[in-house]
């Protein structure tokens, strides 16, 4: 399945500071270790809607709405997604010919379709983590070395 990733305007500071507010209300909901909530929406009639939600959809709100309140876009891509060459770079936040060598290396598996490159959105994500794990442990590395020097 390819999915094709939109543009997110980014929000405004109105939209911040609802998110940020919306995003504390919200939060107040997950210290329930309940597996559903209940929402009551209305509408501009006025009319009163109950919404059953599963609390992980709730924390995934929780989460967007406070990304949305730091004035950052938020976008949802299923894990399942395929990307392409150039939609994936950006998710890394690296150049295409960049990614194209990670590809040719084999650092991400891909796929072809005709002479295009398709990667995986969770493929993507574990190179994201692996190369995060690695970075963190080199500066750990580098801390624990610079302690040991008796460096400040």
């Amino acid at each position: 399945m390819n999915t094709t990733m939109h543009p997110t305007p980014l929000p405004s500071e109105q939209e911040a500071e609802l998110a940020r507010a919306s995003g504390r209300d919200l939060s107040v909901v997950l210290s329930s270790r309940a597996e559903t909530q209940q929402f009551d929406f209305k509408d501009d009639r006025g009319e009163t809607r109950t919404v059953t939600l599963p609390t992980s959809f709730v924390r995934l709100m929780v989460e967007a709405l406070a990304e949305i309140g730091q004035g950052n876009a938020v976008s949802l891509i299923p894990i399942h997604a395929e990307l392409t060459s150039q939609e994936a770079a950006d998710v890394l936040n690296v150049s295409r010919p960049y990614l194209i060598q990670l590809l040719d290396k084999g650092e991400i598996p891909y796929r072809k379709v005709n002479t295009h490159r398709r990667i995986r959105y969770d493929d993507v994500l574990a190179y994201k983590h692996r190369v995060d794990a690695d970075r963190r442990a080199a500066l750990d590395e580098l801390s624990a070395l610079h302690q040991e020097m008796g460096l400040e």
